[in-house]
């Protein structure tokens, strides 16, 4: 029943603001969306606890450096980004642009600043990546990049893309890592919840400068590790290392990029 609450209480307040993105994106400059969605993020956040009673904390706060950096994070939930957009100011994301096939939303995309890239993959995917990364990171926002491309369950990783390394390096950028347990309360896209105290929690940047073999072991050492500890802590379990689990969109060569990360 919690759930279900929830689930109507979502598209209510998705088309509403999703109507409200659009008509802010008729307006000058980027602020009239970036607070059109970190209202709707917070406004999810709290249904999220009143209906499906679903709380969310955040540890880590002080692991986040001045100025801009990258925010590499395990991708759980849809509830990830609620809690990234609710509680880090000046954000903007990489996405892949199957997104723009959607009503309105090609629109509120770009007058956000999101960086959208060719989900196809290839040289011009990441040379794309390269260059509005750059603009988002001279306007001095932060970057959110999910480095896996896609929703994992708990207990399971895909493979970790080399995008956010590039970033980082062409940029100077700090990396943020981000485990999370959300997935254990709300897996996926799934509309059953459980009612819990979840965890997302930033962990201290990595250290600029590495190689990218270095960098990338790093990464996902750090960000499943962490996770994979938040995990045994909301099952009361022991401590289980994650399962790699072979991409939605693998056909028969690997591909090039990812939903989210480039390859």
């Amino acid at each position: 029943m919690r759930s279900a609450l929830f689930n109507a209480y979502y598209w209510v307040l998705s088309i509403f603001y999703g109507l409200s993105a659009a008509f802010s994106a008729l307006l000058p400059g980027r602020k009239p969306v970036a607070f059109a969605l970190r209202l709707y993020s917070q406004r999810m956040l709290w249904a999220l606890g009143f209906f499906a009673g679903v709380k969310v904390q955040l540890k880590g706060q002080e692991n986040l450096p001045a100025g801009p950096f990258i925010i590499a994070a395990k991708h759980h939930s849809w509830g990830d980004g609620f809690v990234m957009f609710a509680n880090v100011e000046n954000l903007s994301f990489v996405t892949g642009d199957h997104l723009e096939k959607f009503p309105l939303v090609g629109a509120i995309l770009k007058k956000f600043g999101a960086i959208v890239v060719d989900s196809c993959g290839g040289p011009e995917a990441r040379e794309a990546l390269s260059k509005s990364a750059a603009q988002v990171a001279a306007e001095g926002r932060r970057i959110l990049i999910y480095p896996e491309g896609h929703l994992a369950k708990p207990g399971e990783h895909f493979r970790y893309r080399t995008g956010v390394f590039y970033m980082s390096k062409d940029f100077g950028l700090p990396v943020v890592p981000v485990a999370t347990n959300l997935g254990c309360f709300w897996q996926q896209t799934d509309k059953q919840k459980t009612p819990g105290v979840a965890t997302v929690e930033f962990l201290p940047p990595l250290p600029q400068g590495l190689e990218k073999a270095e960098f990338m072991q790093r990464l996902e050492t750090t960000i499943e590790g962490r996770t994979n500890e938040l995990i045994a802590q909301a099952r009361g379990e022991p401590v289980k290392a994650s399962v790699l689990v072979e991409s939605p969109r693998k056909k028969a060569s690997e591909p090039k990029i990812a939903e989210q990360g480039v390859a």
